[in-house]
């Protein structure tokens, strides 16, 4: 019979040392007449968050020892697990030896040794040893393992020390170090190096990456990632802060190659902060060298920089944003001085709700665009508004279910525009605004669970300017969509607004189906009084009546989804087209998307544009997956790119493969193919485990 004690010679030696009592747990114990208390059969000691097992323990007083027969299991309060044939111990399992000894690190790392030297319950110092993370069956060799001559396992700073050690991958010496210092699984941060990665490139040739993370305290680090090819030497910097009010973030390389002449280098540095009075600080800063280096070394693929920094708060009732941009383009087309360069705006809103119903809205902006070039015209010039507006909406419930919403709204805006005579160096702008929508929502339920709802919308509005017409420098790059439909003003800046008597038609039809099949179509169209300015012939709002517009969406369980949209000029005269089709589920993602865009000059589109993007991704099974993406040019017949990474990992390495290739060039992009692989063992990663699955032993 099993029995319980709480055993008082413990007691005495441990409460020199600790607060509480030693437990121990077994089904024979005898007192010997030398002070010797031997516990036999299913042992437990419990202490201070450590537990051992034994078959039996011999306590000698004399000594304050414990002579252990195995299989012992010494599950420490860390989460570290011993176990060893025979061990020789101290009552709080902080001191001695274990024989035929093996150390598991977060249930990840094994460590098996001849013989582990306990010291001061921090140290394990092992000899004649061997680590992995992978599954070992019987006597076969493991995929991965480092054999060393010592191995010392300090648990207070969660590192391992080894000296003397060889990482052999089955079996096969490949890498030998006279010592190595590794963090163990439990430790999240450590300054070390990280994974390689082998990058090979038809521009920079065959090169490698090596990583080495720096820790900078609890809330600061450092990665610096030297880069070596035929080609180039480059060395790339990561730095990360993070604090109670907010994160910085700041990324750049310098690079010393055989593609340009001089230097090149990026910098991208983003922070978000909050101040004081529910105030936020955010600023992104991006450069580059030259047009081509983001491209050539894979770091970015955007063809504009944009450097910013805003000042936002945002309440209930108030919204104040002030922000600064500064753009550089990076496309062989475009001149910075046209862009315009600089942009500074600033605006505050407020809202309440009046007596009489309502919700009112009024506010002040500024905004001003400046060019570089001091050239007359568009190329040259600099634009400064200043603004006040203010607008009242409500909206009611009428009878036989009719909604109703109705909004008003008036403005003002000062102009002072330079470098361009086309316009006056001052001018003021006056504007109002009416407008209502009416809505006649139409639900049923039908078999099956299955709900219909059907609900036509109509609007009217009214607006009218005063005053001069400034230029256009926020509303270029306007399209008709489900947002904007029924809006009053459908341009996506300031300086334009629809004027004149116009009105807005549609209808959209849901479909919830009881099964999860749910499906929303949805068309319309804008019919006006006054042609408008500024819409390009593409975006579905030029000329007297708006295309039509057709949207519609349908998902269904298990992860299907499709999303349409489209801009008809007729029944046969299609203007733009965007759809996305996805289906997931615990094994494949696969998605695609369509984009079909007709000619336009304003938008410097000479011929249609037609494209196909397509993302997949594949678990092949439990240890390969597969994630591919492309990008097709339908209208000019030829790729622009495509890209495959494979990987395979079971529980004790990671290896990725990587391919990808860029078709296009230009007079500063030259067609790139790029190929990596990176691999990790587990368990040394600081902060994560490889979590694959593992390897099965056979007979």
């Amino acid at each position: 019979m099993r029995v319980f004690l709480v055993i008082l010679m413990l007691c005495l030696p441990l409460s020199l040392h600790a607060q509480g009592a030693a437990t121990l747990v077994a089904d024979r114990v005898a007192l010997t007449e030398d002070e010797q208390l031997i516990a036999s059969g299913n042992v437990e000691v419990l202490f201070d968050g450590s537990r051992l097992t034994a078959s039996e323990i011999v306590f000698d007083r004399a000594s304050d020892t414990l002579q252990i027969v195995g299989p012992i299991i010494v599950q420490a309060a860390d989460g570290t697990i011993f176990t060893a044939d025979r061990a020789t111990l101290d009552p709080r399992l902080e001191n001695g030896i274990l024989q035929g000894a093996r150390i598991v690190l977060q249930q990840q790392l094994q460590v098996a040794s001849n013989q582990i030297d306990r010291r001061d319950g921090r140290y394990s110092q092992l000899y004649k040893t061997t680590a992995t993370s992978c599954r070992v069956c019987g006597t076969q060799t493991p995929l991965w393992e480092i054999r060393a001559e010592q191995v010392i396992h300090d648990s207070e700073e969660r590192q391992l020390y080894f000296r003397n050690a060889t990482l052999r991958v089955r079996g096969i010496p490949v890498l030998w170090l006279p010592r190595m210092r590794l963090p163990d699984p439990s430790l999240d941060r450590a300054s070390g190096l990280l994974t390689p990665e082998q990058r090979n490139t038809t521009q920079l040739g065959f090169g490698i990456k090596l990583p080495y993370f720096i820790t900078l305290g609890d809330h600061r680090d450092l990665t610096l990632t030297p880069y070596i090819s035929p080609e180039t030497t480059t060395l790339e910097l990561r730095y990360r802060q993070a604090s109670a009010n907010g994160n910085l973030t700041v990324q750049g390389a310098v690079s010393d190659d055989t593609l340009l002449p001089e230097a090149r280098s990026y910098l991208f540095a983003e922070g978000r902060f909050k101040l004081a009075d529910a105030y936020q600080l955010n600023f992104d800063i991006e450069t580059a060298s030259d047009p081509a280096y983001l491209l050539d070394y894979g770091y970015s693929d955007i063809d504009r920089l944009e450097s910013a920094v805003q000042l936002l708060r945002v309440m209930d009732d108030t919204l104040f944003n002030a922000r600064l941009t500064n753009y550089e383009s990076l496309r062989d087309d475009e001149d910075d001085e046209s862009l315009p360069p600089i942009i500074a705006d600033l605006a505050y809103e407020t809202r309440y709700e009046p007596a009489f119903g309502g919700v009112l809205r009024y506010g002040t902006s500024l905004d001003a665009a400046y060019r570089y070039s001091t050239t007359d015209g568009d190329a040259g010039r600099d634009i400064g508004r200043i603004g006040a507006a203010g607008a009242w909406s409500d909206s009611w419930v009428l009878p036989y279910g009719f909604v109703a919403d109705m909004q008003t709204g008036l403005r003002t805006d000062v102009y002072f525009v330079s470098d361009d005579v086309d316009f006056e160096n001052e001018d003021v702008r006056a504007a109002s605004s009416i407008g209502g929508t009416l809505r006649w929502p139409l639900g049923r339920v039908g078999t099956a669970g299955t709900t219909h709802l059907l609900e036509p919308v109509a609007s009217l509005s009214w607006a009218e300017t005063y005053g001069g017409t400034p230029p256009n420098e926020d509303s270029l790059r306007t399209e008709l969509d489900r947002a904007n439909l029924f809006a009053l003003s459908r341009y996506a800046g300031d300086d334009r607004i629809e004027t004149g008597l116009q009105a807005a038609a549609g209808l959209t039809w849901t479909r919830l189906g009881g099964r999860g099949v749910n499906s929303v179509l949805s068309f319309g169209r804008v019919f006006r009084q006054d042609v408008q300015d500024g819409f390009t012939n593409t975006s579905g709002l030029n000329g007297l009546n708006s295309d039509w517009l057709i949207a519609g969406q349908f998902t269904a369980p298990g992860g299907f989804l499709f999303d349409t949209r489209s801009l008809w000029n007729g029944v046969q005269d299609l203007t733009v087209t965007d759809s996305r089709i996805a289906w997931q589920n615990d094994r494949i993602s696969l998605g695609a998307n369509y984009v079909w865009l007709g000619p336009d000059p304003e938008e410097d589109r000479l011929e249609t544009s037609s494209e196909w993007t397509v993302d997949a991704g594949f678990v092949i099974n439990d240890a390969w997956s597969l994630e591919v993406d492309a990008r097709y040019d339908l209208a000019a017949e030829r790729p622009v790119r495509a890209g495959a990474i494979l990987q395979w990992r079971n529980e004790c390495v990671t290896v990725d493969v990587s391919a990808s290739r860029r078709f296009t060039s230009s007079s500063t992009v030259e067609p790139t193919t790029t190929f990596g692989i990176s691999g990790s063992i587990g368990s040394f990663s600081t902060g994560r485990a490889t979590g694959g699955l593992a390897t099965g032993c056979g007979n």
